[in-house]
C-alpha cells in the first residue's frame, strides 16, 4: 500500500516503513503525527484519488529527527557596478519514518513511550566535575562519555592518562595547563570530609 501525502508545499509518494526528509514539522524525536493531507491511497492496481484529499485517509509518521539540511549559497554580482551580496541558507527539516497507512477514518495507535535507561552520570557517586576550572557543560559531556564520573578517577591520572585523554578528547594541553589532577585530589578530599 502507498499514498502521496502533502507537507510543506510539496507532495510525497510512501509507503509503510519508508524514511523521508520533510521541512520542519512541530514535535520532539519519538513523537508521533499524522499527515492529513493524502492526496492519493493506492494498493495494486486499486487507486483512490482524492479531491482534493482523499475522506478519511491519513498517514501515521513517527518523528526520527529534527536536523538542518546543508548550507546553500546565494551570490548575486552586477559586473563592473562594484556589487555582490553573499547569503548562506540552511533548512530545517524533520526526519519521519512512515508507521502507518490509514484509512476509513482510523486513528494511529499511541506509540509506546521508550524509557531510557539511567545514564551513569545520573547514578550516585557522580561529582560536579564542572567545579574544575575551565570545564564547562560541553567538556563535562564529553568527560562523562569517556566513562569519568569523579574527582577521584582525575585525580588518579598519571602522565599517561593525561596524554591519552588530552588526545582522545582534543584538550590541547588543557589538562596540564589548568592543573585538573591536583584541582581534583583537592576536591575528592574536600568531598570526603
Amino acid at each position: 500500500m502507498y499514498a502521496v501525502v502533502k507537507t510543506g508545499g510539496k507532495q510525497y509518494r510512501v509507503s509503510k516503513d519508508d524514511i523521508l526528509r520533510v521541512e520542519r514539522l512541530p514535535g520532539e524525536a519519538g513523537d508521533v503525527i499524522t499527515l492529513d493531507d493524502v492526496l492519493m491511497v493506492g494498493e495494486g492496481a486499486d487507486v483512490t484519488v482524492g479531491a482534493p484529499n482523499v475522506d478519511g485517509a491519513s498517514v501515521a509518521v513517527e518523528i526520527v529527527e529534527q536536523m538542518r539540511d546543508k548550507k546553500i549559497i546565494i551570490f548575486k554580482k552586477r559586473r563592473r557596478q562594484n556589487y555582490r551580496r553573499k547569503k548562506g541558507h540552511r533548512q530545517h527539516l524533520t526526519v519521519l519514518k512512515v508507521t502507518d497507512i490509514l484509512t476509513g477514518g482510523a486513528k494511529p495507535k499511541p506509540a509506546a513511550k521508550k524509557t531510557e535507561a539511567p545514564k551513569a552520570t545520573d547514578a550516585a557517586g557522580a561529582d560536579d566535575l564542572k567545579k574544575l576550572t575551565g570545564v564547562g557543560p560541553a567538556l563535562e559531556k564529553k568527560l562523562q562519555e569517556a566513562g569519568v564520573t569523579s574527582f577521584a578517577q582525575i585525580a588518579a591520572w598519571g602522565p599517561e592518562e593525561i596524554a591519552e585523554f588530552d588526545e582522545k578528547l582534543a584538550f590541547k594541553g588543557r589538562i596540564e595547563r589548568e592543573g585538573w589532577v591536583e584541582q581534583a585530589k583537592e576536591l575528592a578530599k574536600g568531598g570526603k570530609e
